[in-house]
């Protein structure tokens, strides 16, 4: 399978609609057999009328070589199977075949997920560079294999063309595709678009996950910030007020977790919280984050499908509010957020993004908010200058750690490890290798100490390991924790002598803070509260 980040997102071709929101009778219509290029410009009665279910997961699964060869079949005249259509009332679903038809559209329109279709339907700040640059892939790799539309439209024009090729070109313009129709209602055509999408390419988890639970408030809101609001609005059919919150929220959660976009490799501190925009890779860690946002003092829900639908949208816009208070409590200016150095408590020593420590971070920051437990935050603080030594130092340890935990456990493991090493450090303990391996409970199951040899030459991973080694060396640190700050995202100024004891607002009086640091703790440490048993 194609990795990740070269699949194309054709998903703006064909428009999504809901199944449960058109006419239940059988239409009636006049059958067409066939669906031609011509069918599929924008101003064709058919392509307007072309409709995916909206429980169709996105149309982003071929690789640039897969949509280069379906059109090479089409322009050559190979067998292509039939596209499977259903017709409602007012719309023609595409049942099977979408990817083909996409395919086909986007030469059409030159738009391979970052044409002026594209960019209406995601939006220019949601289209990711991974997205832009497998589109541009496809378009070089068309135009040495195929040829762009537009170039073979002007050979049929050109008067230099000769008889064959014209004929040729003539053939590939009025080509079509065979049109199979699924009679019946919205029930039948449902179920067959089920029976016939499990016989094809398999559902991975996520996408299995999200089309049966599409109506659950955290499926809706995990795809609303994905596309930052925008793209195909599954919440389409709420109120207008919680549209425009839910679409306000999940722009504003998109870029707290998602912006900048990383390169490889990485030449910045400056990282997105929660790793790649890629669309898979990101659901999956949306969906589990919005979960343990709103995650109550016994953990409930457990899963996504403990949740009722969301008819209302008002579950909906709970979740995704629990979920900006979940993120700034974790980056952002506000009072309470304890700016965490994505490269530092997000990223493995390789600096490639560990969503299991990001979700593991998450979730165990959003079971104290549940539980109201404000000694934890006060508790971290008072650790985190240890804790983020640790961090950096044991790295690789904390990797092998996760690596050894099956992967359903990671997040978990994780969030404990945190929590136990917090607690150590405030109680003065020195937290050693073995320390760290008996508390994940892989004693004998990680050899301490071993270096395994390396390549002879650099690698991204190897350059991005060297470059974080080295920024972090000089890297800016709040005064009052001795924490690492996150200037670009999340920084406090804070006056050194309060302004009730006559401190001036110049740059003298003035330090950069975690914004809790300067808010909150350090009101608790001027007051002589108890903070924490940590040694001096």
């Amino acid at each position: 399978m194609a990795s990740r980040s070269r699949l194309v997102n054709l998903d703006a071709m064909i428009k999504r609609a809901d199944f449960a929101a058109q006419d239940s009778t059988e239409a009636t219509y006049e059958t067409i057999n066939t669906i031609g290029l011509r069918d599929l410009t924008s101003d064709a009665m058919i392509a307007a009328a072309l409709r995916k279910p909206d429980f169709q997961r996105e149309t982003n699964h071929w690789s640039p070589e897969q949509v280069v060869s379906l059109l090479e079949c089409f322009v050559n005249g190979d067998l292509i199977p039939s596209v499977i259509l259903w017709k409602s009332s007012s719309h023609l679903f595409v049942i099977d075949g979408g990817h083909r038809l996409s395919v086909l559209k986007a030469w059409v329109e030159d738009d391979y997920g970052d044409g002026p279709t594209s960019l209406n339907f995601f939006g220019a700040e949601a289209i990711s560079a991974e997205q832009r640059s497998a589109a541009e892939q496809v378009r070089k790799r068309i135009a040495k294999s195929v040829g762009s539309w537009q170039h073979v439209q002007a050979q049929m024009k050109s008067k230099d063309t000769s008889q064959d090729e014209l004929r040729k070109l003539q053939v590939i313009s009025s080509r079509a595709l065979t049109i199979q129709w699924v009679p019946g209602n919205a029930e039948k055509a449902e179920a067959s678009f089920f029976k016939i999408n499990t016989k094809g390419t398999p559902l991975d988890n996520i996408e299995h996950l999200l089309l049966s639970n599409r109506k659950k408030p955290i499926a809706i809101a995990a795809r609303a910030v994905i596309r930052a609001g925008m793209g195909h609005k599954y919440w389409s059919s709420f109120g207008d007020s919680n549209k425009q919150r839910i679409e306000s929220m999940a722009s504003a959660l998109h870029k707290t977790l998602f912006e900048p976009e990383v390169s490889t490799p990485i030449k910045t501190l400056d990282l997105p919280l929660g790793g790649s925009r890629g669309v898979r890779t990101a659901l999956e860690v949306l969906i589990e984050f919005v979960l343990y946002a709103i995650q109550d003092q016994q953990q409930q829900p457990s899963k996504v499908g403990d949740q009722e639908d969301d008819v209302t949208g008002d579950a909906t816009v709970r979740a995704l509010e629990q979920a900006l208070r979940l993120a700034k409590r974790v980056t952002g200016n506000s009072g309470g957020s304890l700016g965490l150095l994505p490269a530092i408590y997000f990223y493995g020593p390789s600096g490639r993004h560990a969503s299991s420590m990001f979700l593991g971070t998450c979730k165990l920051i959003g079971r104290k908010l549940a539980n109201n437990d404000k000694q934890f935050f006060v508790s971290f603080t008072a650790a985190r200058e240890k804790l983020e030594s640790i961090l950096i130092t044991h790295k690789e340890l904390i990797a092998s750690i996760l690596q050894k935990t099956i992967s359903n456990r990671r997040v978990d493991r994780y969030a404990d490890l945190l929590d136990r090493t917090i607690k150590r450090l405030c109680r003065g303990e020195t937290i050693t290798e073995q320390t760290l391996v008996g508390d994940a409970g892989l004693i004998g199951k990680i050899v301490l100490g071993k270096e395994a040899e390396g390549p002879k030459n650099f690698s991204a991973d190897t350059k991005s390991a060297v470059f974080l080694r080295t920024a972090l060396a000089s890297a800016i640190k709040c005064p009052i924790c001795n924490g690492y700050l996150d200037p670009s995202k999340s920084v406090s100024y804070d006056h050194i002598t309060d302004k009730k004891h006559g401190g001036a607002g110049d740059e003298h009086n003035c330090q950069m803070t975690h914004p809790y640091c300067n808010q909150s703790y350090k009101e608790l440490a001027k007051n002589g509260e108890p903070i924490a048993q940590t040694p001096s």
